[in-house]
């Protein structure tokens, strides 16, 4: 099926950005996905799933019949949305709202997906921060720091609170990128942290395969979620996703399907992964 391809005006929001702003909005699977059970009674952990991929496998995973722990960091409208098509879907979905780059919030997320649910059986650590430089001296030594306290650290004290929680069949599944094989440099703390997530995956994977826990990642190329406006040049958001050999960005909902197929049983023999959706661009 052709996916859309609208044109996309030069735009700017500030960070961390919101899907309502965005031109044109997004496209998450609200009405086009169709669930069928593969995630039936599952409970699982998504962050940064107020918005963009992480709301996308949110209604997907509810679609499939699991319930969904919504962390976010301060995007109240956006992950309400995400709340309700959750609930739409017949699912139980938990709000919990704080700053991931504090180890403690990291552990509270999987106290209260435990209160809720008694177990994790699923958690995807997607949330993530970036932002553009034109010279290397422009990186400030917090600026680095920030971004590996967000997109790596918490990875690390997720896994390390909900292991005790998890049991044989349990998946965890992070969010690398395209930056991770070809990095872009104006994004280079960004691409960096993206290709540690791949190394902490493959090395994760390994350590917990004998529990029967499965580690894995997606590594989306160009997506139009609000991180894009947010945090790249309005001439560049215009272009964004050209260069690719499908010669554009892909919609949110079509990063879901691997995610799912990570999360579920059918992905039994696959540890340690990182799965390109990259509209072409090579993977190594």
């Amino acid at each position: 099926m052709d996916q859309p391809n609208p044109h996309r005006p030069a735009q700017k929001q500030p960070m961390p950005g919101t899907t309502d702003q965005m031109m044109p909005t997004p496209d998450h699977g609200e009405t086009s996905y169709v669930g069928h059970g593969r995630l039936e009674g599952k409970t699982t952990v998504i962050t940064g799933s107020d918005s963009g991929i992480g709301r996308a496998v949110a209604i997907a995973f509810a679609r499939e019949g699991a319930d969904v722990v919504i962390a976010y960091l301060s995007e109240d409208e956006d992950a309400a949305q995400t709340a309700r098509h959750v609930e739409d879907a017949g699912r139980k979905a938990i709000l919990v709202r704080g700053d991931l780059s504090d180890p403690s919030h990291c552990r509270a997320v999987v106290e209260e997906s435990v209160k809720a649910f008694g177990r994790i059986d699923v958690l995807v650590s997607n949330a993530a921060h970036q932002a553009n430089f034109a010279e290397f001296e422009d990186i400030t030594d917090e600026e680095w720091r920030h971004t590996f306290a967000v997109n790596v650290d918490p990875f690390f004290y997720l896994v390390k609170a909900a292991l005790p929680h998890m049991s044989e069949g349990g998946s965890i599944i992070g969010t690398s990128s395209i930056n991770a094989d070809s990095p872009n440099p104006g994004l280079l703390p960004y691409a960096t942290t993206k290709g540690t997530i791949r190394d902490f995956v493959a090395g994760l994977g390994q350590m917990l395969a004998p529990r029967g826990i499965r580690v894995n990642a997606v590594a989306p190329g160009p997506v139009w979620t609000p991180l894009i406006p947010s945090t790249l040049p309005a001439e560049d958001v215009a272009t964004f996703g050209q260069n690719t050999p499908i010669g554009r960005a892909a919609q949110p909902k079509e990063l879901a399907p691997p995610y799912v197929m990570l999360a579920s049983d059918e992905a039994s023999y696959i540890i340690g992964a990182t799965i390109p959706v990259t509209g072409g661009r090579p993977f190594v």
